[in-house]
Order: C-alpha cells, then sequence, then structure tokens
C-alpha cells in the first residue's frame, strides 16, 4: 500500500501566539477529538510541543477496539509548525504537520497528514471503506470545535 497524504485547512478568528499556545498543548487533544473515540493521555510530562517529547494515549477507533498510541513531538518551531510521528500504534507510518500562519482578522491553520496502513491489500480495502473517512469525520469533528471554542473570540 502506497503512502496516502490528506491536508485539512482552518481560518479561526484568534491571535498567533493565542493558537499557538491552544494547539501547542498536548492537553487540549481531548478537547478537539471526538468523545466517541475515548481518547485519553495516559503520559506525558505537561509541557508545550518540544523535539523529543513523547505522549502516550489510548484510543477507540471503532469497533470496541482500544488502542494505544505512541507518539514523538520530532520538529517544532514556536508560532509556525511542530510535526509529531507514530512510534507504537495502529498505523504502518504516521506523519503529522501542523502549521500556522497570520492571515487578515486570524490565522489559517494547515495540518498535513502522511500516513500508511499495514496488512497490504486488506489495508488498503479497509483504508478505502473505513480508515480515511473516520480521519475525515475526527477533522471535521475538530474544526467544528475550533470554531465553537474559538468562534467568538475577540483580539
Amino acid at each position: 500500500m502506497k503512502v496516502k497524504k490528506l491536508v485539512y485547512s482552518q481560518k479561526l478568528p484568534i491571535t498567533l501566539y493565542d493558537a499557538w499556545d491552544f494547539l501547542s498543548s498536548p492537553d487540549n487533544l481531548a478537547l478537539i477529538t471526538p468523545k466517541s473515540m475515548k481518547f485519553k493521555i495516559i503520559d506525558w510530562d505537561k509541557k508545550k510541543a518540544y523535539p523529543g517529547q513523547i505522549i502516550q494515549y489510548t484510543l477507540n477507533p471503532g469497533f470496541g477496539l482500544k488502542i494505544k498510541w505512541v507518539t514523538e513531538v520530532t520538529q517544532v518551531r514556536e508560532n509556525t509548525y511542530f510535526i509529531d510521528e507514530q512510534r507504537f500504534g495502529p498505523y504502518s507510518f504516521w506523519h503529522h504537520k501542523h502549521f500556522i500562519q497570520e492571515i487578515n482578522n486570524g490565522i489559517l491553520m494547515d495540518d498535513i497528514i502522511h500516513y500508511k496502513i499495514p496488512f497490504g491489500f486488506i489495508g488498503e480495502t479497509l483504508n478505502t471503506i473505513y480508515v480515511q473517512n473516520k480521519l475525515n469525520k475526527i477533522f471535521k469533528y475538530r474544526s467544528n470545535k475550533l470554531n465553537e471554542i474559538f468562534g467568538n473570540y475577540k483580539k
């Protein structure tokens, strides 16, 4: 199976600094993840994103499965971007870039995700019928939640 790429963009009416403060804190991940996924951080050092940071969490992607996932923040440029990569978890490859930039009346946030599902043809089929759709729903939820949190924000 080849590496898949997803891109999500969102504008928010907040300052670059407030966006960075919120988005670079792993503590806020549960707020922007669908409740049905039962997302729970089980270990992290309670610091803003920095290179080498390890975050361990559990989640339920569906079908009653509980998955443990370990990611590492590999690169950070304050107020600009950070990158996290899966070290252990459901994907054979996961690389997630989070970019923010200042625009008129707020910020533009871009997420670029490259991922690969294991299990060859079976994984490709699973991606087509379930995984890609699930990721789209997760990021749609996140977009709606961020709009709910920051939609009426006054700079």
